[in-house]
């Protein structure tokens, strides 16, 4: 049974009229009514007369009453319990994460949180490299790579889209580029060969290596600021690139690249309520920023 159904059901009883109880849960009168219908039909019975005065129950509206006034009183305590427990979380949670995801996604978004729950504390680990839950560099990581095996809680935290990126002005003063056979005779940006500690990065292996490389980091965001300076070309990850105005997307979606950022846990930290309220948000926030994440949001 719907529970909002029967919230529509105690505010008529109570006021009386459509409209009152309209103006009460903040709805339009005829959701009221059709709320009302939906439980009549799903009851099978009426619970409602309506008169010159306005709306009374039945002899089955008066059974159900003591009924839905108990669940409102159960979720009203479920729901204060529940604030009560956002409101008390304290402690620390440290967070591991690539830099790029960590830096330009996390750095705001856990900003929020800790406002929702000012008495958190929460460490950023936005670095180039793995972070190890093994060696309890941190509580939670997202990762390049799902582990094979480990006292893990381990979920697919999102995909995302990496394209080719280069400066306007980087684009003017050399060949157009109108194919990926293009693409071997201009400079790129990269990461350094023998420093990378994920086997996902390795992009240029599925393009082919251009003749040149300029400029080669550990870093994803020296990268970007090197290839809007001008440098070449690079493999960026479109919630980072899109929103540069000194950068064009290279070959549109002729190019693209998809990873998955997943996320991980220590199997004994699963039922502490920081750890819980902090994988839950990180999860929510990946499930909202998929038009970014995809590559999807309009510059």
């Amino acid at each position: 049974m719907d529970w909002d159904n029967l919230r529509y059901f105690l505010e008529l009883s109570r006021v009386g009229t459509l409209s009152a109880a309209a103006r009460r849960l903040g709805v339009n009168y005829t959701t009221v009514a059709r709320r009302i219908q939906a439980l009549e039909k799903l009851l099978d019975a009426q619970l409602f007369l309506r008169g010159v005065a306005g709306y009374s129950l039945t002899e089955a509206g008066r059974d159900l009453l003591p009924q839905a006034e108990a669940m409102e009183s159960a979720f009203s305590t479920i729901e204060k319990t529940h604030e009560s427990q956002r409101e008390n979380l304290s402690g620390h949670v440290r967070i591991g994460a690539t830099e790029g995801y960590g830096a330009l996604m996390l750095g705001s978004q856990l900003a929020e949180f800790t406002q929702q729950h000012p008495n958190l504390g929460i460490d950023l680990l936005a670095v180039p490299r793995m972070v190890h839950l093994s060696r309890r560099e941190a509580d939670i990581v997202i990762t390049l790579e799902r582990p094979e095996r480990g006292p893990f809680i381990i979920t697919k935290l999102t995909d995302y889209v990496l394209k080719l990126y280069a400066s306007s002005e980087y684009l003017e003063r050399r060949p157009t580029i109108r194919s990926g056979e293009d693409l071997r005779q201009h400079s790129f940006v990269s990461y350094i060969d023998d420093l990378l500690y994920s086997k996902e990065l390795f992009y240029l292996e599925e393009i082919g290596k251009p003749l040149h490389i300029a400029l080669r980091s550990t870093s994803i965001l020296a990268q970007h600021q090197a290839t809007a300076a001008g440098a070449g070309i690079a493999i960026l990850p479109s919630f980072a690139a899109d929103a540069d105005a000194r950068l064009q997307c290279v070959l549109g979606e002729q190019i693209a690249f998809t990873r998955t950022f997943w996320m991980l846990m220590p199997i004994e930290l699963k039922d502490i309520a920081r750890m819980k309220a902090t994988w839950n948000f990180l999860r929510e926030k990946a499930d909202a920023s998929q038009s970014l994440l995809m590559g999807r949001s309009p510059r």
